[in-house]
């Protein structure tokens, strides 16, 4: 409708997560209307970040050192890992403020329907950062679906009696009504009950 180039350029932004057509074109038409050197500008930002940033040979976390911040810390708890799946579950993490020790990025979470299996993520890779670094606990920091709980399952079975495996409580969000709680939230928010 638009021409070649705006149909490539609307094309490209669908391809990022969450951005259907119609938020490509709002984009595309946005990235139109600003000037030759603020589209630039956001160029030069990707092409940097994609040329500077890498995974940290320790944890998995994006970095643009060899190792991150995060594990070059010595304040920080060096016998718990948190492991998550991506690094963007780092930062939720962290905003916190509550979690002192060290993590382990998997890279996404097993799907065997979609052909993840656990080759394809950093799962041996946590299994011998525990073995090398005398790890005490590992908090398991999956995303409550069905592939961060098979995910998790799959992680617990194996380091059963290596180490003290834990899981993130879940159950009722601050704010939350019961009247809109499935059944498995509100399970978990029984179950996860602490005294007052």
């Amino acid at each position: 409708m638009f021409g070649p180039t705006v149909d490539n350029l609307v094309a490209q932004l669908t391809r990022l997560p969450g951005i259907g057509t119609r938020t490509a074109q709002r984009l595309a038409f946005h990235l139109l209307s600003v000037s030759k050197e603020e589209a630039a500008a956001l160029a030069t930002a990707i092409v940097d970040a994609k040329e500077r940033v890498r995974f940290c040979r320790e944890c998995g976390n994006l970095t643009e050192e060899e190792v991150c911040g995060i594990c070059r810390d010595a304040r920080r708890d060096q016998h718990v890992i948190c492991v998550v799946e991506q690094p963007v579950d780092v930062v939720s993490l962290e905003r916190t403020a509550e979690y002192r020790g060290l993590y382990h990025v998997l890279g996404g979470s097993l799907s065997p329907l979609d052909g993840v299996e656990p080759e394809h993520l950093r799962i041996d890779e946590l299994f011998r950062r525990v073995e090398r670094n005398g790890i005490s606990e590992v908090v398991l920091a999956m995303n409550p679906n069905m592939t961060g709980e098979a995910t998790a399952a799959y992680l617990a079975d194996r380091l059963r009696n290596r180490v003290r495996v834990t899981r993130l409580a879940s159950g009722l969000p601050v704010g939350g009504d019961l009247e809109y709680a499935d059944e498995i939230t509100l399970g978990r928010a029984l179950s996860g009950r602490r005294e007052m």
